[in-house]
């Protein structure tokens, strides 16, 4: 088994390994030590056991199953509270069809709300208070309750940013296979509903193929760069060192690779894209 192989690799996903392990030095000094007084099979285990100590939730930089789920919290409040407002808001939805897509949608969000604040108390946590919000996000959107096309884009952009934040925590979720496998599920629900609401903007604009049920690239769909944070870094195409683009000869373009995948943010840039719209 080659420690330094396996340090290596680490290094490549988290750069600040070492400083996690105290510093390189240290980290051979115990990889050395394990090698040395345990049986080949047993290696595995106390290497996950020094992973586990650096990235514990609370000591260390990787947040607890609570700290994870009352960020998802956060992010279900402003959600439904978002489409709470817009399905009641009067003239603002007029087509029944779409505004019975929105009700689910609605549901579904105040349905993930109480879920994760069950979870989160059947865990022993606290859960986050509800937050006051701004969907003008400080006039950005100041028509968003008025103008059903600016509705439909902030709509947009909160379900694509949903998507990747539960993908960016999934990680974070993995020591419970319980609270892992709901947080997809909801993953899975929130790509529904930005599926259905790019649909829906594409028709609108007499199916403008630039919005499509999917990410392309960074591309905002046309909203523009008051939301462009929520798309950077969707424009990969290279999945684990393979490149997606015209893969072993297959004539895949780069906008067909770079819809292939969801890519994750992290807790701290999703915070950053949803500021804007949270007052305290």
């Amino acid at each position: 088994m080659n420690f330094n192989n396996i340090i290596t690799e680490i290094e490549k996903i988290d750069p600040e390994v070492y400083d996690r392990l105290d510093n390189r030095r240290n980290a051979m000094q115990q990889f050395a030590r394990i090698g040395g007084k345990l049986a080949l099979t047993a290696i595995p285990l106390a290497l996950g056991g020094m992973f586990k100590k650096a990235y514990a939730g609370g000591g260390g930089t990787m947040p607890g199953i609570v700290d994870v789920l009352n960020f998802a919290l956060t992010l279900e409040y402003l959600e439904a509270e978002f489409y709470n407002v817009g399905t009641a808001t009067s003239g603002l939805i007029t087509d029944s069809r779409v505004m019975s897509g929105f009700m689910t949608i609605r549901d579904h969000e105040n349905e993930h709300v109480a879920f994760l604040t069950a979870t989160i108390k059947a865990l022993g946590g606290t859960p986050v208070a509800k937050p006051t919000f701004d969907f003008t996000a400080g006039g950005a959107f100041s028509d968003v309750f008025s103008n059903a096309d600016t509705f439909y884009a902030v709509s947009q952009t909160f379900e694509d940013t949903g998507v990747r934040a539960y993908k960016g925590q999934a990680g974070n979720l993995i020591s419970s296979n319980e609270v892992l496998t709901a947080a997809l599920q909801i993953h899975s629900v929130e790509a529904r509903h930005a599926s259905f609401v790019r649909s829906l903007r594409s028709i609108r604009m007499n199916w403008d193929e630039s919005i499509r049920p999917w990410i392309t690239g960074n591309s905002t769909s046309g909203i523009g760069a008051a939301v462009q944070a929520t798309y950077a870094g969707e424009e990969n195409t290279n999945q684990l060192g393979i490149e997606i683009t015209n893969i072993n000869g297959f004539d895949i373009s780069w906008d067909d690779a770079s819809e292939a995948f969801d890519e994750p943010l992290s807790m701290e840039a999703i915070l950053t894209i949803v500021d804007p719209f949270i007052v305290s």
